[in-house]
């Protein structure tokens, strides 16, 4: 039909518009002829030019679809609307806008209408469209995708599927439908002789994001990035691929390599970013805008860009964070805290997380017991066991007992006007009379195991508490119950005793209580016994240890001391050296060679008395004053000035 809509307008366009401008047919061809050459705007301009004649029932689907093309789909839709007949080609406009205004719900019913009414070669195409309404409806709103019974020969539709199973959390199988669909792709390619290899990477690309994707959410930030800078390196043409890669590379970086996400952010302000995406995808991207804009300290712009969003989402609680968060940068902690309380008074369906932020601020601070007002404030989560054990830490960290068995209080309270026999009640009577035992409440400790033994009498290790609890109190009742306890013949267990006493682990625990036994025992006992001696390793000999000879007695004292010492040959200078104190000299009668024999040794010879007794009156050499030091003082002098005077 266009083709034969623009032969018609080379051969009769001319004339007729310039003899009849309104004329409908001629019209119709420009129209088309623009449409065909991509010139939307100007389509459209002469179909706002002549209202009167190209009326909605003559050009709706032409309109709509250029409105559809100039990203004006409100308008495409109004157009698609007021047309007095639906066509085939309309409704199919139709599922294309209610899918760009993420109207899941009515696109995948108009997709199955058409599914169903209409047999041409372009089946396939919508059975596409339908699994991609299916894959955005458990993406952006959590829905569980229904089986359509789709054939998934094609790659597009396995992409489709994997889409599907992320929104579900299945990473694993979406990991394996997106392979199919990349050897599905590649098959499909390689057929055309004309698309060479880069044409199959550029085509692949967007699988691949999807598996970068999968491969960030199971915590493979390594393998997800490289996969990620790999694709931006073949520079798609795709700026809604671009911009959610980078984006997903800078939520990677967080508040590392600021530099590169700088870099990447530029992406996703590229032109027409803006039509490829859906508003969670672009809302995403706005968030890490003013996240990297508060981690590079660019305060003003981190609130411009937060305040913009809170005014988009005046109930969305990221940007209220955030601004939070760049307060407490600046050491606003106060402040940080009353943006947040008036948020929370404003939204109270979203305060329980908001005063999550709030306590932990005030743990921050230092202020615990501020926090745990905050967090008793939060209905919803009072009697949440996190949340009692939370305030329970919290309260006995400050040493406020009776504020924390008020927090067990009121929790046992709900679950008994609630949730009476669960087991989360039962559990937090115990933990209560466990607490109360060990900070000294006894009697309302026993209050508590009494009311829950009264719940389950056969339950003996409550009644052996109750019972160990009233020993300290009032051990008559404790007597008392002591008669409900079971005999140890209906105690007894059916177990192989001989075999418990022979495993591992037994003959281990009876060894070394055994030992321990035997130590004590020997404390014990009197100081008359003798006590086992420990072997004494047997030392290693020398090497040129020879049996037959004796060994040196002396072998065990210092060279200088041994008796049969004779000094080292000295040197001439040497020789007036003697051993003694620092700066001590020697007199002449220790240097008499004849005489050293005969001197006493400077220590006594181990084993020796008689050496003890001859040297008892005898001064050690290092307390001995330097004898004789100033006349050699005097002889030094002496001869330096004769030398002087010899040399004048």
């Amino acid at each position: 039909m266009c083709l034969s809509w623009i032969i018609a307008l080379k051969l009769v366009s001319p004339p007729v518009l310039q003899i009849n401008k309104d004329d409908v047919t001629a019209l119709q061809c420009k129209v088309v002829c623009l449409i065909q050459n991509g010139n939307f705007k100007e389509a459209l301009g002469v179909i706002n030019t002549h209202t009167k004649v190209l009326t909605s029932d003559v050009i709706a689907f032409e309109k709509a679809y250029c409105e559809y093309r100039l990203n004006r789909i409100e308008s495409a839709l109004k157009t698609i609307q007021s047309a007095s007949q639906q066509t085939d080609k309309l409704k199919e406009l139709y599922g294309q806008v209610l899918y760009r205004l993420e109207r899941y719900d009515d696109c995948l019913a108009a997709y199955r209408d058409l599914i169903r009414n209409s047999q041409d070669e372009y089946e396939e195409e919508r059975k596409t469209n339908l699994s991609a309404v299916v894959a955005a409806q458990s993406t952006w709103e959590k829905v569980v995708p229904e089986d359509l019974g789709l054939r998934e020969a094609t790659y597009e539709l396995c992409y489709n599927s994997a889409c599907a199973l992320i929104g579900q959390g299945k990473l694993n199988e979406a990991m394996k439908k997106l392979q199919k669909a990349e050897e599905l792709c590649r098959q499909s390619l390689s057929e055309d002789s004309d698309v060479t290899e880069e044409d199959t990477e550029a085509e692949l690309a967007i699988i691949h994001g999807q598996m970068a994707y999968i491969m960030q959410l199971q915590g493979r930030t390594e393998d997800a990035l490289q996969l990620y800078n790999q694709i931006i390196k073949l520079k798609p043409t795709d700026v809604g691929l671009l911009a959610v890669i980078a984006n997903n590379i800078i939520t990677i970086n967080k508040d590392q390599n600021v530099f590169d996400s700088k870099k990447k952010v530029k992406l996703t302000n590229a032109e027409g970013v803006e039509h490829k995406l859906s508003k969670k995808q672009l809302q995403a991207i706005e968030f890490n805008k003013a996240l990297l804009a508060m981690y590079t300290n660019q305060a003003d712009q981190c609130r411009k860009l937060s305040a913009s969003l809170q005014s988009q989402s005046p109930e969305h609680l990221l940007p209220v964070l955030i601004q939070a968060a760049q307060l407490c940068r600046e050491k606003q902690h106060a402040k940080a805290v009353g943006l947040l309380q008036d948020f929370a008074d404003q939204h109270p369906a979203n305060a329980a997380e908001i005063k999550l932020t709030m306590a932990q601020l005030k743990i921050a601070q230092g202020s615990v017991t501020k926090a745990c007002m905050i967090l008793r404030s939060i209905e919803e989560l009072q009697h949440k066991p996190g949340m009692v054990s939370a305030l329970v830490t919290m309260y006995s960290h400050e040493e406020d007992i009776d504020s924390a068995i008020e927090v067990f209080t009121q929790a046992i309270q709900w679950y008994q006007q609630y949730q009476p026999k669960s087991a989360v009640h039962l559990s937090l009577i115990r933990e209560a009379a466990n607490f109360k035992l060990k900070h000294g409440r006894k009697k309302e400790a026993i209050s508590d195991l009494e009311e829950l033994w009264k719940q389950n009498p056969k339950d003996v290790h409550t009644l052996a508490q109750l019972i160990s609890a009233y020993s300290l109190v009032d051990p008559e009742k404790a007597k008392v119950l002591s008669k409900h306890l079971p005999s140890s013949d209906t105690m007894s267990l059916k177990v192989d005793v001989d075999a418990l006493e022979n495993s591992h682990g037994a003959t281990y625990v009876r060894k070394k209580a055994g030992k321990l036994t035997g130590d004590n025992q020997q404390k014990e006992q009197g100081q008359g016994e003798v006590k086992k001696k420990k072997k004494k390793k047997k030392g290693k000999l020398p090497k040129n240890y020879d049996p037959k000879v004796t060994p040196d007695p002396e072998r065990w004292l210092p060279m200088r001391e041994r008796s049969y010492y004779r000094g080292r040959k000295k040197g001439k200078k040497k020789d007036q050296v003697g051993k003694g104190t620092q700066g001590s000299t020697t007199t002449g009668s220790e240097l008499d060679a004849s005489r050293t024999a005969s001197s006493p040794p400077t220590s006594p010879r181990p084993g020796s008395g008689a050496a003890v007794s001859a040297t008892s009156n005898v001064i050690p050499p290092r307390h001995q004053k330097p004898a004789g030091a100033p006349a050699t003082k005097k002889k030094q002098q002496q001869k330096k000035k004769k030398g002087a005077k010899g040399g004048w």
